[in-house]
């Protein structure tokens, strides 16, 4: 994924490529594949994709590229990258952009996202941050609570009553060899404990909304916080 579009941006050999742990393992592969090092900075505390101040902060003379991704259908802060390319004179190449934004499926799925989010409580449920569009190619919650002993039982439980849900993340790329590296990313190691995508999709039905929001509610006193 992006060995491609890096080549075209100029990053070869011994150039250091800024990018996100969480979500980021293929790109990361990527970036190797090229002779390049991936230099793994943070995510936003909402909206799991980079932050560009943490992003920034990662810059050094070596820095060939910056590379934001669109996660689960969340559009990156494409100004704040803009003005970082600006202010720092470094490409961002933006990869993972899920096609069809304004396409009919999109629209569904917004709209059972939406209904999700009136339904769902005790979940940190995801929303389009401000100016920024969302596709809900996955709908990926946080399970709060004690981090990702609730996040898994919750999970357990789910798939307990046929819901397939699933760990998006199970490793942020910077814990996993031959990309392993002692960046402290907070938010990162947050979203990786926390994170569950439930099941959505464009054809879903009515009953299978309901089932979906049944099961979780029956889940509330699952962990130390209310799941559901």
């Amino acid at each position: 994924m992006g060995t491609s579009e890096l080549a075209a941006a100029g990053v070869g050999a011994g150039d250091e490529v800024v990018l996100p742990s969480f979500g980021g393992s293929r790109v990361a592969d990527a970036v190797l594949a090229l002779g390049a090092v991936p230099v793994f900075a943070d995510i936003e505390p909402v909206g799991f994709c980079l932050d560009p101040a943490a992003a920034e902060r990662a810059v050094t003379a070596h820095t060939a590229a910056v590379v934001p991704l669109a996660l689960f259908g969340q559009a990156p802060d494409r100004p704040g990258f803009a003005e970082l390319s600006r202010r720092r004179q470094v490409p961002v190449v933006e990869l993972g952009a899920e096609p069809g934004a304004a396409s009919l499926a999109a629209a569904r799925r917004r709209r059972l996202a939406a209904h999700l989010g009136t339904r769902l409580t005790g979940l940190v449920t995801p929303e389009p941050l401000p100016g920024r569009e969302h596709t809900y190619a996955r709908y990926v919650v946080r399970v709060p609570g004690n981090g990702r002993p609730d996040r898994d039982a919750f999970r357990r439980a789910l798939r307990a009553r046929g819901i397939a849900a699933e760990v998006p993340v199970p490793v942020p790329a910077h814990r996993v060899d031959p990309r392993r590296s002692g960046a402290w990313l907070p938010e990162t190691e947050r979203a990786a404990a926390e994170a569950l995508a439930l099941p959505l999709h464009e054809a879903m039905t009515r009953r299978e909304m309901h089932r979906l929001v049944s099961a979780c509610r029956a889940l509330g006193g699952l962990v130390l916080e209310p799941a559901c």
